[in-house]
């Protein structure tokens, strides 16, 4: 999430809408009804959901109009974020198409222009960077790439990152940007601009808490919030930041520091955040909705991730229940209604001042949608994020250790790894993995029982072959012995084959012979373009793993054949697809195919055809399948500090 800067004072609000600009006034009280359009995994929709199908439904895109004027601003990006949110959570593809199609949208008509109308400026911005960025790493295209880089330019000489820089960051405003810059260096290998990122948080610290910067602030921008922006930059930067980066462990202690004092100010009956003073002199305002909705993101997001304590989350939720309490009402139709609603994406309150019943803040009720959508796609996850939080799930990088170049030029590790996006990537079992408040790291040697150590889970994807790979790393008898041995002591290892033209079979069967389970070199679910029932594979509810029916879809496969203590898990005419065994304290889970990869599972490919598939619903199965597996002696414990 990139963090909104100082509104501009408005005449009204903004919502972008195929390129033109509408206008609508703040204080106009509506009632927008948001009907469950989307299903989702067969329950009922979300908040998240109801909110992204909202801005969808009243701003389409390409519609045929004249393009008056386009506008860029804060919360059409928030909005934009939100519904990247709502996508990894859903899998709806239709969130990220509706996404990619404002972005091309607005591009298609800054870039022939912007030089000659000096619109700049409205290009480089850091929330548009966030966006081009996801779409570069879903699509691959190269134009996101470029465009992301000129904003990239401006944005780092604005926000002084780089080493050579010896301005005073103290002496102007803070840099706002670092989600973006901290997301673009760690993608395009520029780590030595975290420590300039790591200088601008500091400034910005410093000028949030100060007293006499703090009291030339305006009430529109209050101190709450401006530490609730400083505290989503922070949680939204942090994902980017070498676990090895000095700079990390300060700023995890920063977003601790404003945990505490938001929460310390807490109200218990509303849920809501008092206004932090400024000063002991300062006078108390009421916070504005926007701020609460940062918040709740903030805490909620740092709870999951490890960086802030467990429970945060609890805070998170509490205040989440008051901005639901104050602005959301059902309908007696069943429909959710939230009063105040403008079709800019502001929620305001009552307007009518002899409303006996309205909430405690009419004063600043304004609430960015954008901000209500993040905080809502975060709380979704709340109820589940501490399952497994202080657990580690390692993916292998040595096994298959494939190589591409991005449109930087640069080397890139991709194909099945956590922050691979695009097609072949498994960013979306990552996020599954991290719903639940597990960790994700990525093992780029050899595996040994130390550095498998602190590791829960372990897992292995279709190892290479020289077509795939010039100089592939195989699993030897040794490294079979010690992955064996981690396993015996509690390990839960997944093994995901392939089809032999794809994938190294005879080496990694060195591995999963000894637990019983045999990779079969043959090609079964065989599919020739888009006919894709041959990779049908229908589940019952009630098994071992599923609990719920599921068409799962997998793309030419090998076999397994098994023997003790192995037994089958999902069987497909007559084929054994998955597998497990007991295997000393630990367990191993092995299937034959790497079903779980992005391209069928994130919803955005040929709906037409994919939309038939669930693996993303049979993923979130498994997932919790395989965090039940290891003993949880350890679940509760901090991480990331």
């Amino acid at each position: 999430m990139r963090l909104p800067p100082k509104r501009p004072t408005l005449a009204g609000n903004r919502l972008l809408r195929g390129g033109l600009e509408c206008r609508l006034s703040l204080q106009a009280v509506i009632a927008l009804f948001l009907y469950a359009a989307i299903p989702s995994c067969g329950q009922s929709n979300s908040w998240a959901e109801r909110i992204a199908n909202t801005i969808i439904q009243f701003n389409p895109v390409n519609e045929t109009r004249a393009r008056l004027e386009i506008a860029w601003d804060d919360d059409a990006g928030l909005q934009l974020e939100g519904l990247g949110a709502a996508w990894y959570n859903t899998a709806n593809g239709d969130y990220f198409r509706y996404g990619k199609g404002r972005v091309d949208e607005y591009l298609n008509v800054i870039e022939p222009r912007d030089s000659e109308n000096g619109i700049t400026n409205a290009v480089g911005n850091a929330l548009l960077g966030r966006q081009l960025l996801l779409l570069y790493r879903v699509t691959l295209d190269a134009k996101y790439y470029k465009a992301a880089a000129r904003i990239r330019e401006q944005v780092a000489a604005g926000c002084s990152v780089s080493s050579s820089t010896s301005s005073d960051l103290r002496s102007k405003e803070p840099c706002m940007d670092q989600p973006f810059l901290a997301e673009y260096a760690s993608v395009f290998q520029e780590p030595q601009d975290f420590a300039g990122i790591t200088r601008s948080f500091r400034a910005w610290d410093e000028i949030s808490h100060s007293s006499a910067k703090a009291a030339h602030t305006t009430a529109a921008d209050s101190h709450t919030s401006s530490i609730a922006r400083l505290a989503v930059a922070l949680v939204d930067s942090l994902s980017y930041y070498p676990p090895e980066d000095p700079g990390r462990p300060e700023l995890i202690a920063m977003l601790n520091r404003i945990a505490t004092e938001v929460v310390h100010h807490q109200g218990s009956d509303t849920g809501f955040f008092d206004e932090l003073p400024r000063s002991t002199a300062s006078i108390r305002h009421p916070p504005s909705a926007t701020a609460e909705c940062m918040l709740v993101y903030a805490l909620a997001k740092g709870a999951r991730l490890g960086y802030l304590p467990e429970r945060e989350s609890s805070h998170a939720q509490l205040a989440w229940h008051g901005v639901l309490k104050d602005f959301v009402q059902p309908d007696t139709s069943g429909a959710i209604k939230l009063t105040g609603l403008s079709l800019g994406g502001e929620l305001s309150g009552n307007s009518a001042s002899e409303d006996k019943s309205a909430p405690s803040h009419e004063a600043n009720k304004d609430v960015s949608l954008g901000a209500l959508l993040l905080a809502a796609a975060e709380i979704d996850l709340a109820p589940t994020a501490a399952i497994a939080r202080g657990e580690t799930v390692m993916l292998d990088a040595w096994y298959n250790s494939q190589q591409r170049k991005n449109a930087a030029g640069q080397s890139e590790s991709f194909h099945y790894k956590w922050n691979d996006l695009s097609n072949s990537g498994y960013a979306l079992l990552g996020h599954i993995f991290q719903s639940y408040g597990a960790m994700t790291e990525t093992l780029y040697s050899a595996p040994t029982q130390s550095n498998l150590a602190k590791a829960q889970l372990y897992i292995i994807v279709s190892p290479d072959i020289p077509i795939k790979n010039p100089s592939p790393n195989y699993m030897t008898d040794h490294d079979a012995d010690e992955i064996a041995a981690w396993v015996k002591n509690g390990g839960v290892l997944v093994l995901m084959e392939n089809d032999a033209p794809n994938a190294d079979i005879p080496h990694l069967n060195l591995l999963a012979d000894r637990f019983g389970i045999h990779f079969d070199d043959v090609l079964h679910h065989h599919i020739i373009g888009e006919q894709v029932e041959d990779g049908r594979i229908p589940v019952a509810a009630g098994g071992p793993i599923f609990r719920h029916p599921h068409t799962l879809y997998m793309k030419d496969t090998c076999a397994i054949s098994l023997r003790e203590p192995a037994i089958a898990l999902l069987r497909d005419r007559g084929d054994i697809v998955m597998a497990t065994a007991k295997y000393g304290r630990g367990t191993v889970f092995a299937a034959v195919d790497p079903w779980l990869y992005n391209e069928y599972t994130d919803g955005r490919n040929n709906p037409q055809i994919y939309n038939q598939f669930d693996n993303f619903a049979g993923g979130k199965e498994l997932v919790q399948w395989l965090l039940q597996q290891h003993p949880h002696e350890q679940l509760g414990r901090e991480r990331g500090k």
